[in-house]
């Protein structure tokens, strides 16, 4: 079946509507795309609170590191409910404030790892 074809869902006229728990190429795209940049944000502050600046480690940028990835276990919890379809739709936009406040969180640590500002 064709995922772009309308349906009828048994009235007269055509609907485009997703039905629940299906989503639109531009809902994945957006998705991928927010995800993804979120999640480079993620990697990188782990590797850098690991190795940059000084080797060994600080102990305070491996906190830094451990929280935020504590934040991202949150918030992969409400994407798998969401995806099992156990959270109604408007709880995507709660997600999406989630990760735009990690990728925030991620930008600050990474700022304060490198010394910036000093």
């Amino acid at each position: 079946m064709d995922d772009f074809a309308p349906r009828t869902y048994g009235t007269s006229g055509l609907d485009n509507r997703p039905l629940f728990g299906e989503t639109s190429a531009r809902d994945r795209i957006v998705n991928l795309a927010v995800g993804g940049l979120t999640s480079l944000l993620v990697i990188v502050t782990v590797i850098s609170s690991f190795f940059f600046p000084t080797t060994p480690p600080k102990p305070l940028n491996v906190f830094f590191a451990i929280c935020i990835l504590m934040i991202c276990g949150a918030v992969m919890v409400l994407i798998f409910w969401y995806r099992q379809g156990d959270l109604e739709p408007k709880f995507r936009n709660l997600i999406y404030y989630c990760l735009g406040s990690i990728a925030m969180l991620c930008i600050c640590a990474n700022l304060y790892f490198h010394d910036v500002g000093k």
